[in-house]
């Protein structure tokens, strides 16, 4: 599999006149996003938890090979707060089985004010089927304070650690914790929210360091605002490429 880049959502009015033709009605954008990107993350699973029947509806509507990474429920996340997960994560994982062979990795996002629990997050993961990825984005510092062990938790799940940038600076440790990689762009500092080139080609670098050509790395960006995340996924995929990388199709920066 090729580093997967694409963006975390697709359904931004203000994109209109630029990835999706101004008269493309609003229920034929997924089908004009694909022909650009391979991949999605979708994060309206995050504010409301879609039907069986939808998830299966993306499926018919993406190619084959298509792949759409899944933020976990807020209800899990930040309202449950990881506790007694079991019920959450199976109401998901009967849900997102509609994606069927396109479903990629299962995003779990904790809120900034969340304290390391390495128990919460251990028990949580392991409710989660053995053949599904999980990867985890932690927003409070004390996660970093607990390395030992939320390595070696991540580590025997086989969960990525989610890197994040945030202001066009790793706000995570680079820790890989998994086989595979996932990254996800929040807001560069070039012209708000754009990132630059010298940006994007550190963590071109950062990634190629990390993870070989054959390891399947997912790359988000979730700077939407303007079309920013469609025109820096492009720029980004273009760098990766320059260091000899195999990425998917992105729209011609």
């Amino acid at each position: 599999m090729p580093m997967l880049v694409g963006t975390s959502g697709w359904q931004y009015k203000d994109w209109r006149g630029g990835l999706y033709p101004p008269g493309l009605p609003q229920r034929l954008w997924l089908e004009e996003y694909v022909r650009h990107f391979a991949t999605v993350e979708n994060n309206n699973a995050f504010y409301r938890l879609p039907t069986t029947e939808i998830f299966a509806s993306w499926r018919e509507r993406t190619p084959e090979g298509f792949v759409m990474a899944v933020k976990a429920s807020r209800y899990l996340t930040h309202i449950k707060r990881l506790r007694e997960p079991q019920e959450p994560v199976s109401r998901l994982m009967d849900r997102i089985d509609g994606l069927g062979d396109r479903l990629g990795p299962v995003l779990l996002q904790l809120p900034p004010n969340f304290r390391a629990d390495t128990g919460l997050l251990d028990a949580c993961l392991g409710c989660f089927p053995g053949t599904v990825r999980v990867a985890v984005e932690l927003r409070h510092t004390s996660w970093w304070d607990a390395e030992s062990e939320l390595r070696e938790v991540l580590e025997r799940h086989g969960s990525a650690l989610c890197w994040a940038d945030r202001g066009s600076r790793p706000v995570t440790p680079l820790w890989r914790t998994a086989s595979w990689g996932y990254v996800r762009f929040h807001g560069g500092t070039a012209q708000p929210p754009r990132y630059g080139r010298q940006a994007l080609k550190s963590w071109a670098r950062r990634i190629g360091d990390a993870w070989s050509d054959e390891d399947d790395v997912f790359v988000y960006f979730n700077n939407d605002t303007g079309g920013a995340a469609v025109l820096d996924a492009a720029k980004f995929a273009q760098e990766a490429a320059a260091l000899g990388r195999t990425v998917s199709r992105t729209p011609t920066p």
